[in-house]
């Protein structure tokens, strides 16, 4: 592909790298300094929809501000995300207490994560909220690279990176089992 093809700005259909700061209450909750820039497939849902949304027209070397309300985050805090459930369902050499960070699974073998908030001697509430639902979300983004979509990214709606190895991946149901070939010659910017 030639320069004059390559994407020249954020748009659907578009490989997206950036470069971001996520500030939640004046506090620094993640940061790509520490890994590699991160790279998604706008218009696919791919990252939050506000954020998203605030990315479209940027180009490369371009740098944002975004904040971004709960209802285009992670949601409102859901009231009814909030259960109790019986204490005789923990083992009973469990430490339980609030503020402990638990994975559970649903009827339907789906994990969830949740917080323990409140321990009585019969009930344990546990609030299944994401941690991020109800705050205000501060990004400070920076375009690093644009390119095209491989097709096998398009029909699968999420980027595979050059590296791409389903088996570096803790999260199975993300991919399909086709995913194992990854086109080696694709350019990375």
């Amino acid at each position: 592909m030639t320069d004059s093809q390559k994407p020249n700005a954020v748009a659907d259909d578009v490989v997206v790298s950036i470069e971001y700061t996520l500030t939640v209450d004046g506090n620094i909750v993640d940061a790509s300094e520490e890994n590699e820039p991160l790279e998604y497939l706008q218009g696919y849902q791919n990252i939050i929809p506000g954020l998203e949304k605030e990315m479209v027209g940027m180009q490369i070397g371009e740098s944002r501000e975004v904040t971004v309300l709960p209802k285009d985050g992670y949601g409102e805090m859901d009231p009814n995300a909030l259960i109790e459930v019986p204490r005789s369902e923990f083992p009973k050499d469990f430490e339980i207490k609030p503020g402990l960070e638990l994975q559970l699974q649903n009827q339907d073998n789906e994990l969830l994560n949740a917080v323990i908030v409140d321990v009585t001697p019969k009930t344990v509430k546990l609030d299944l909220n994401h941690p991020l639902a109800g705050k205000e979300l501060l990004f400070r983004v920076t375009v690093v690279g644009l390119r095209e979509p491989t097709e096998e990214e398009m029909s699968h709606g999420h980027v595979h990176g050059v590296d791409f190895d389903e088996e570096d991946f803790d999260d199975d149901d993300l991919f399909d089992e086709d995913d194992e070939d990854e086109d080696e010659d694709e350019d990375e910017e």
